[in-house]
């Protein structure tokens, strides 16, 4: 509580310094609330185009065509002019300028050899931000440009109507990581130190630009992500699955700036890990290529223990185990892409990656077993070795199209995606057993042998059409179809001494193959009248699910029939720069590969688990009321109160079951279907310019569920429980220093709370799962500090950054779970105190025939 208050003082506190403004001067040029700062600029992501004539309607071709900011000069106060993007006409007068910001004043500026210069004031929005200007006509004159200077950055956050843009593409203490060490920088977000993500207590999406992916998080290097969307309420547009906690949409770097430019880079940890990338980008005419490449060295140490007290035995024994992982291994990770601009509005796009992980692990188990008798207790002693190796191949293309249409706002879109993941395991478990005084724990050794594999494919077809039916009514619609297949080959083996060979356990055998589909149709209207602006959209999709074990050649199906999911956004913009939100949406989760295929799977003997096929879909009903306010200097208050409601929910449940492998009655992990659940909180996020040299951006999450089982025999056996409220906050601040150095702090704590529905990953292989149901425990509290130093040389060029992470050694797993059957504390730590340096360079080469014009006068600045 003493935690809580503090930092809700603390927040209090910086709310008073949003409210008063930044210092004197403002923001510094291009920071993060200066121009191009969070709530002003937007993502550059805007795209202007046109043709120039002259007055007899011929072409005028190598005219200089510049792209001003219109902003304030924090040290006069006076307007000024910064230039943000030149580029020049084509033989037939076309033009065409792009990565431009949107929610700033922007001035056109044309000028050409015997005419006089053409200026116009233009504003994007983010949902005008391919604007086409037509024909636009010059005539004869000649004037000289007055000096500019030339600053831009891209903002931290951007907020819309449905969702929210964090720019981490210049986060320090996930430099040389992976998505998961830049995730747990990003508001509203909550990862655990085995990877499992969060988002206001449920578990999100995962995208990769826009489209689900085979792919992890911690295989995709934090160097090739450019921001990342987070979508709490997704509207009709978006694919209904992922129930109420909504999509995480991973936004990979992309560059189509003119001429060619790259960068290499290269990093080490203190647990012997490294990194190493390169990424190259190329313009000319109407050709972009692009290509980005990342290899990592993992070197992981993870130490864990479990204290269990087992009910379900005669006698009841109590289980002191000690185990600790050490991973070794590598990943590659490639991406290349091709944009084929046909012309001002035409564009072809083929995007392609690949990616490899290899890993193998060693596990080191301690185990200590006393046997409760009435005349007291009997130690069995044993130590278990895990040897472990796994790869993972993935690999993706998607060909797109996009057109747009001399109307403004309408445009016509077609993607083809493709992608495709195999994995393979190898696991030796060797059990010795040791005797004890009582003679009853005789010296022996066990062993056991797991081998899989499988593959996963998946393929997107959609088409979306974007048409201004009004001057401010804009009518979305698209299609959609996913198709995914699934394969998995896992076999359990057990060493016969007498033959000296493994033999198969059948029973205990999975090998299966799945196919899953979804058809979706949408359409949305999205209009404003004066100050109130909405949004309505109604989404159809229909899924069937079918399944076959091979060994026994039976089959499970789910076919689920056509599902509606409207949602309703409502905007209202009050004075002083204040905005109120209003969003309905309603949404789906499916059961997923592993909790619906009937595989026991007893590898590890503590979390047996198995599959439930008669789970049916949950769907969840969001609602969400928004308070967002933009202070002097581009400071930015957002305040949230959301309320989620669940038919059917998905949620983990223990049972006492025989065991396929041993014969004998243990307890397995599976799922059910609970009658529902609710949850409900509220989220302050704050983005703050303290300084011109400092900012700081806060996250506060305060939430409670409960579950509804509905059911007598599962409440009896504990899965019921009260609700607990719960909250977690977030701190990220950042010090520009002179010099050229950066210093970035952050820091996060999470209270006690209850354990997370876990819907497991989504790569094909055995389940391995930690299932143990949410309301049957919770984790406590604990927190986390990374700091992180950047000091660049050589005008910006070469940069080094050296970062630290979990500083106090803080990061504790440590959970508590309880049944009728058993009570159990289980705590691990993952790569404590990490520290990691890295270097890189950039280099490139841009078009500047722009700025060697004899009449123009014009200063540039790095960005």
């Amino acid at each position: 509580m003493k935690k809580l208050i503090l930092l809700l003082c603390t927040f209090l506190a910086l709310n008073q310094l949003i409210a008063q403004g930044p210092p004197a001067g403002g923001p510094p040029p291009g920071g993060p609330g200066g121009p191009g700062g969070p709530m002003s600029g937007g993502s550059a992501s805007g795209h202007l185009f046109g043709k120039l004539v002259d007055s007899t309607g011929h072409g005028i071709a190598r005219a200089s065509v510049m792209i001003l900011k219109i902003s304030k000069d924090p040290a006069t106060g006076k307007q000024r002019e910064t230039l943000l993007k030149g580029g020049s006409s084509q033989n037939n007068g076309d033009f065409s300028v792009e990565d431009l910001p949107a929610g700033s004043p922007l001035k056109l500026s044309i000028t050409a050899v015997g005419y006089t210069p053409y200026t116009q004031v233009i504003l994007l929005t983010p949902q005008t931000s391919d604007k086409d200007l037509g024909k636009l006509t010059m005539t004869q004159a000649s004037k000289e440009l007055q000096q500019v200077v030339v600053t831009a950055s891209k903002p931290t956050m951007t907020v819309d109507m449905e969702k929210k843009v964090f720019n981490v593409s210049k986060d320090l203490t996930s430099v040389g990581g992976t998505g998961l060490d830049v995730l747990k920088n990003v508001p509203s977000v909550n990862v655990d130190i085995d990877g499992n993500i969060t988002l206001r207590g449920g578990s999100p999406q995962l995208f990769v630009d826009g489209k689900p992916t085979t792919l992890t998080l911690d295989e995709i290097p934090s160097d090739a992500i450019e921001s990342v969307e987070v979508i709490a309420n997704p509207s009709a547009k978006y694919d209904a699955s992922g129930g109420g906690a909504g999509i995480l949409n991973i936004v990979l770097k992309k560059n189509r700036k003119t001429g060619y430019n790259g960068s290499v880079r290269a990093g080490v940890d203190r647990y012997g890990g490294a990194n190493a990338g390169a990424s190259f980008n190329y313009r000319e005419n109407k050709i972009n290529f692009s290509a980005d490449l990342n290899t990592r060295i993992a070197r992981d140490r993870v130490t864990s223990s479990i204290d269990r007290q087992d009910y379900s035995t005669t006698p009841s024994t109590f289980l002191d185990q000690q185990e600790l992982d050490t991973n070794k291994g590598h990943m590659y990770f490639g991406r290349v892409g091709l944009d084929y601009f046909i012309n001002n509005r035409s564009t072809l796009s083929l995007t392609g990656f690949a990616m490899h992980m290899q890993m193998a692990q060693t596990s080191n188990i301690t185990m200590n077993t006393d046997s409760m008798y009435s005349a007291g207790t009997v130690s069995q002693n044993s130590t278990e070795e895990i040897l472990s190796s796994r790869h993972f191949n993935g690999r993706g293309a998607t060909l797109g199209f996009k057109q747009l249409f001399p109307k403004e706002k309408e445009e016509w879109t077609a993607d083809a995606s493709y992608f495709s993941g195999d994995a393979g395991n190898n696991s030796l478990y060797t059990t010795n057993y040791f005797a004890s005084s009582s003679g009853l724990g005789l010296p022996g050794n066990q062993l056991q042998q797991i081998i899989g594999g499988g593959n996963d494919n998946n393929i997107i077809l959609q088409t979306d059409f974007s048409d201004p039916i009004a001057p401010k009514t804009t009518l979305e619609a698209g299609l959609r179809g996913a198709l995914q297949g699934r394969l998995n080959i896992n076999n359990n083996y057990t060493y016969n001494p007498d033959s000296n060979v493994y033999d198969l356990i059948p029973s205990a055998a999975s090998n299966y193959k799945s196919q899953s589909d979804v058809y979706a149709a949408y359409a949305t209207i999205a209009s404003s009248v004066h100050n109130f602006t909405y949004k309505i959209g109604l989404r159809a999709e229909s899924s069937n699910y079918h399944g076959t074990l091979l060994n026994s050649d039976s089959s499970f199906h789910n076919q689920y029939p056509i599902s509606l999911f409207p949602s309703l956004f409502l905007g209202q913009k009050l004075g002083n720069n204040q905005e109120i939100q209003l969003a309905y949406t309603r949404r789906v989760n499916r059961p997923n590969f592993f909790q619906l295929v009937p595989y026991t799977d007893s590898s590890n003997p503590l979390n047996i688990t198995r599959g439930n096929p008669n789970l049916i879909p949950e769907f969840t009903q969001s609602v969400e009321l928004s308070y967002l306010k933009t202070f002097p200097g581009n400071s930015t208050l957002m305040a949230s109160v959301y309320y989620k409601y669940t038919d059917h929910l998905i949620t983990g449940y223990i049972e006492a079951d025989t065991n396929a492998a041993t014969g004998n009655t243990t307890l397995i992990n599976t799922y059910i279907n609970a009658e529902s659940s609710r949850a409900m909180g509220a989220e302050l996020t704050g983005q703050i310019n303290i300084t011109r040299w400092w900012d700081l951006t806060t996250n506060i999450n305060l939430y409670q569920s409960k579950i509804n089982v509905g059911s007598t025999e599962a409440e009896s056996e504990g899965v019921a429980q009260a609700a607990l409220w719960s909250w977690f906050g977030k701190l990220n601040t950042n010090f520009r220093l002179p010099s050229g150095f950066s210093i970035q702090v952050s820091g996060m704590y999470q209270s006690k709370t209850n354990l997370p529905i876990n819907n497991n990953g989504n790569q094909p292989g055995p389940p391995n799962m930690q299932s143990q149901s949410a309301s049957q425990g919770y984790i406590r509290p604990f927190y986390e500090a990374d700091i992180a130093v950047k000091k660049t040389f050589l005008n910006n060029k070469l940069a080094t950054t050296l970062s630290f992470s979990d500083i106090f050694r803080s990061r504790w797993q440590d959970q508590y779970t309880y049944s009728a059957y058993f009570t159990q504390e289980y705590d691990r730590l993952r790569d404590p105190q990490m520290v990691r340096l890295n270097v890189s360079w950039s280099f490139g080469k841009v078009d500047v025939s722009l700025f060697k014009r004899k009449n123009n006068n014009v200063q540039s600045e790095e960005q």
